[in-house]
């Protein structure tokens, strides 16, 4: 999935907000490196109660995630689905909820299509299942399949402060969990969107580092369990990301079994590695059952048929763009071809400035403005022997993701932990800087994650304060303040609309070229024909009477998703072929031009 960028106010205000207080606050530890001394020393003993505790602060660190996220819903919402990838993992979670691994193919099928479903062999999603499964989980236990979301966002938090225990002294363990709270879990899109899969990722990168050290230092099983655990989430969520993990983790055990020092006798090891290697088994074994079902083949990867159907751009850097296939819908050509296609050729064409964008921006994510001074010390932190091992793996990973063409921040999931273990190392080396024996470092710390709750507070009150909301998601920008953002409300408040009009509903939609490729409208869920409404994209005059003739029993709406906003009436093949005859042409946000009238409906 790739995000055009934009420039909306919204985020540059709050990326602004957010390096001016950083810049000020840097400036006050060198003019007054004493100020606060005794209010922040107070703050951190009230703590202490709970960090010496480990397993209260791993508690804590998920209680106050969904406590604080609770209590800002009057403020910001419950998010809506808003883009492709969204519906397309909301499609696996109500497949799911029908008791199925994979739709049969809906009978007007080609009236469906739309990024990221499949519809041949079988209709659903074009994802690993895991993240499908947990929105199935929020759905069945709290009615909503946010709260799956927000429950995962909660272990994700108390996974960083485990994991963080076994490379960090408890208190600092602790701060990394908070820091996780407020920069991770309240307002990026991991966790107030339908569609990262990140969380899950997280946890399972989490249990896997957190497991590593104590695995060696006892090995209990219980830690084996739990590694097993997190491969397992990874398998079936991100598994090219979870090998670029375990590879590393395997090759750092398997020096540990042959010449470590407290590694047992072979056959204690052999007894405790049976059930999270069967563990392990049995999530492949599972996964090889869902490909079957839902593709016809095990070893069928759920990206593969959809990539080979749709896409035109390639994943990894080294491939060629495949042949383009006979689109059926200029709305999809655009998607493929627009959104995917000409950044493949930015990348090949500027590969250094591209990765060090990609670089830059996953930086970003993790640390804003506010948490950037201690990457300082990043030099120290490279010879520091304590976290020498999460160094190297973060090395191997990032060999790992310059070969693909796409890096979008929950694409490096599962190393949240090693990220947050490193920048934290590097905060304590920056807490020990006293230039000219003034505690400078000592205070910048402290501003550090105190910048960080005020800009919280500011993000909850950005529309009192007259902040205004981004029109379009702006993550490319200030992806740490994304949501929740309400988008998604065009559509919803026609569905709705649509919802309590009597009898079945059929909406057929026209897409310009005026939205945001990402911006689509046309998904349904797992069983197309028992909806109250249907949503199918518009095609010719002729394609559409076979169509409405299918659905003879359902009143029959256009809507016109290419007007801002969208309007909705009763069709007609006259207003149709209006649209179809004089389509419009729109500048694109960080696209270009795109001509309308090069998509040409038969």
């Amino acid at each position: 999935m790739t995000i055009p960028p934009s420039s909306d106010s919204s985020s540059i205000s709050l990326a602004f907000i957010d390096g001016a207080l950083t810049a000020i606050g840097v400036g006050l530890c060198f003019a007054f490196p004493t100020i606060g001394a005794g209010f922040f020393s107070r703050v951190e003993r009230a703590f202490t109660p709970i960090i010496r505790n480990k397993r209260l602060a791993v508690l804590f660190c998920g209680v106050a995630t969904i406590v604080l996220r609770l209590a800002i819903l009057p403020l910001c919402p419950i998010p809506l689905p808003f883009c492709t990838d969204d519906f397309s993992f909301l499609l696996s979670a109500d497949t799911f909820l029908h008791g199925r691994l994979a739709n049969p193919t809906p009978a007007m099928w080609v009236h469906f299509e739309t990024p990221h479903v499949d519809m041949l062999p079988t209709y659903g999603s074009m994802y690993f299942p895991g993240y499908g499964l947990l929105l199935a989980a929020g759905k069945v236990l709290f009615g909503n399949p946010w709260f799956g979301v927000l429950l995962s966002g909660a272990l994700m938090c108390s996974a960083i402060c485990w994991m963080l225990q076994a490379w960090l002294p408890a208190r600092w363990a602790f701060l990394g969990g908070a820091i996780s709270v407020i920069h991770l879990a309240l307002f990026t899109y991991w966790v107030n969107t339908y569609h990262a899969a990140a969380t899950p990722g997280v946890i399972g990168g989490a249990l896997i580092l957190g497991a590593l050290p104590r695995l060696k230092k006892r090995c209990q099983l219980r830690h084996g369990i739990l590694m097993a655990v997190g491969i397992s989430l990874l398998i079936l969520t991100r598994p090219y990301e979870g090998m670029l993990l375990c590879v590393p983790v395997a090759v750092s055990l398997g020096i540990w079994i042959v010449k470590g020092k407290n590694r047992p006798a072979p056959s204690i090891l052999m007894r405790r590695a049976i059930i999270p290697l069967a563990i392990i088994a049995i999530t492949l074994g599972w996964l090889g059952y869902y490909d079957k079902a839902a593709f016809g083949k095990a070893t069928t990867l759920p990206y593969a048929i959809n990539r080979a159907t749709y896409a035109i751009a390639p994943y990894f850097i080294w491939q060629h763009p495949r042949p383009e296939p006979a689109y059926r819908h200029p709305d999809l050509r655009r998607f493929y071809h627009r959104g995917e296609l000409d950044y493949y050729y930015d990348v090949k064409r500027e590969f250094v400035t591209q990765t060090l964008l990609k670089a830059g921006f996953v930086c970003f994510f993790f640390s804003g403005f506010a948490l950037a001074p201690p990457l300082l010390m990043i030099r120290r932190v490279f010879m520091d022997r304590r976290v020498r091992f999460l160094v190297i793996g973060l090395v191997l990973f990032a060999c790992g993701m310059v070969i693909q063409v796409y890096t979008i921040t929950h694409y490096v999931a599962a190393f949240t932990a090693s990220f947050y273990a490193i920048g934290l190392q590097a905060m304590r080396h920056l807490r020990q800087w006293r230039p000219e024996k003034k505690p400078v470092g000592l205070l910048i710390t402290r501003l550090c994650v105190s910048i960080c709750l005020v800009l919280t507070v500011v993000r909850v009150l950005a529309v009192p304060l007259g902040i205004p909301e981004p029109a379009w998601p702006v993550i490319k920008w200030n992806p740490m303040w994304y949501g929740p953002g309400h988008f998604g409300t065009e559509r919803a408040a026609i569905a709705d609309e649509l919802e309590n009009q009597p009898g079945k509903q059929l909406a057929i939609v026209y897409r310009g070229s005026r939205r945001n490729v990402l911006d689509e409208w046309v998904y349904n869920g797992a069983d197309i024909d028992s909806q109250k409404v249907i949503w199918a994209r518009a095609m010719s005059p002729g394609d559409n009477s076979e169509l409405i003739r299918y659905y003879k029993d359902r009143r029959v709406w256009l809507v016109n998703a290419d007007d801002l906003p969208a309007t909705v009436t009763p069709y007609s093949d006259q207003t149709l072929l209006n649209l179809l005859q004089h389509p419009k042409t729109y500048p694109m946000p960080g696209q270009g031009s795109i001509e309308a009238e090069e998509f040409n409906h038969d």
